[in-house]
């Protein structure tokens, strides 16, 4: 964490400390009603009942697919992603729940100690910050389809499906250790179950070693700010470089068991399957991608252009990306700015003389551990984990 400490000291980010009074404060500063709880404390309840969303969804800033919404790459212009501008992957309509009557339960026969918290209980206990992206599982699913000729199942997202926030909370492994976590529990087997309190009441378990990474989260902020109700409020799991489905929000109960949790996100949906998965295994990392933030199919002005992406590894930090304006027979190296924080992703750019026609921008991502996007990837039915290079489409005027 000394790393990314040094390597994020410059940017305007926020303190990674709240006071709890502070944040209570902020509470009923960010846009709902805050009330007096019959204890003398400061509760936070919302008054409006959404439909399917509760933040604004311009069209100029997000991409309409329904319940999901997905962010507009081109339209983002610093390192963190603005919660008005991160991407929303829901499987029902966001709950507005009341901290007054919110309990997060601990139970399972891996804890020796079943516990419950209160909001103000979560605020009490050791608070982390964290800089990492959030990205859909099927983030650039729609490639299956328009590059492979078989479409996949689910939300035919291109590459806006992510975002990068710094997510402020308590470990989990804080709370795991609060429930008196039993000794000789495997490490390496999803037997730590996070489930929200949502309709739907979705859940993923992840493995005790991940659990217990100290920048695995129960986050009540997002840049410096309350969780918004699409994203979770009043707490979401942050499970860093693994897939969307394990940030689960709104959670209102983690189960600890010795043996394997299995559930309908890792046995029917959340797995590969395909011809070339015939064991159906449930994912876990993310992938290593990069895109072009210009409008898909969009029109740029002739001349000298700067042209800008992003590119993102759920294990390390961006090292290189190289751009091709011809389907990939050569590559050139494009520039890498700062900040280029592991798990989170790197910002690249490079100068074009745009001359006028239809043409084609590609970008290539390689990570320190000496990952680079493939030339190729399996089919898989539910659509995940495409990360091929792709040909950008624009057109010069």
């Amino acid at each position: 964490m000394e790393a990314q400490r040094e390597q994020t000291d410059h940017l305007p980010l926020h303190e990674a400390q709240l006071s709890r009074r502070g944040f209570m404060l902020s509470l009923g500063a960010g846009g709902a009603a805050a009330v007096l709880s019959p204890a003398g404390t400061t509760a936070f309840a919302q008054t409006e009942k959404p439909k399917l969303h509760v933040k604004p969804l311009p069209s100029d800033l997000f991409i309409d697919h329904g319940i999901n919404q997905e962010t507009r790459l081109e339209r983002l212009m610093g390192y963190l992603t603005p919660a008005g501008q991160f991407y929303i992957r829901n499987h029902t309509a966001s709950p507005l729940i009341d901290v007054k009557t919110w309990r997060l339960k601990v139970e399972g026969n891996g804890v020796g100690r079943p516990l419950e918290l209160t909001f103000d209980d979560l605020l009490r206990l050791p608070t982390r910050s964290v800089i990492c992206f959030v990205e859909c599982a099927g983030n650039g699913r729609s490639f299956f389809k328009d590059v492979m000729g078989r479409a996949a199942v689910g939300t035919q997202w291109r590459l806006g499906a992510i975002g990068v926030a710094e997510w402020t909370g308590v470990p989990l492994g804080a709370v795991l250790e609060i429930a008196g976590l039993k000794k000789g529990l495997p490490n390496d087997t999803l037997n730590v179950l996070i489930e929200g309190a949502d309709a739907n009441k979705v859940s993923r378990p992840m493995t005790l070693e991940k659990a217990l990474d100290n920048e695995t989260l129960l986050a009540y902020a997002m840049n410096g700010e309350p969780l918004a109700a699409d994203h979770g409020f009043p707490a979401r799991a942050i499970v860093p470089g693994w897939v969307g489905i394990n940030n689960v929000k709104w959670v209102g109960r983690i189960e600890v068991r010795d043996s394997k949790i299995d559930v309908a996100t890792t046995t029917k949906t959340y797995i590969l399957e395909g011809p070339d998965y015939p064991d159906n295994p449930p994912l876990r990392l993310q992938t290593l991608k990069s895109a072009v933030a210009l409008p898909w199919g969009g029109t740029i002005p002739g001349g000298r252009q700067r042209i800008r992406g992003f590119a993102w590894s759920p294990v390390g930090r961006i090292t290189k990306v190289e751009v091709s304006l011809d389907r990939g027979a050569t590559w050139r190296a494009a520039n890498l700015r700062d900040p280029n924080i592991p798990r989170a992703w790197g910002r690249w750019d490079f100068e074009w003389d745009a001359k006028p026609g239809d043409h084609s921008l590609m970008a290539r991502a390689t990570d320190d551990k000496g990952n680079t996007q493939p030339a190729s990837i399996p089919w898989n039915r539910q659509g995940y984990g495409y990360n091929v290079p792709v040909a950008h489409p624009i057109k010069v005027s």
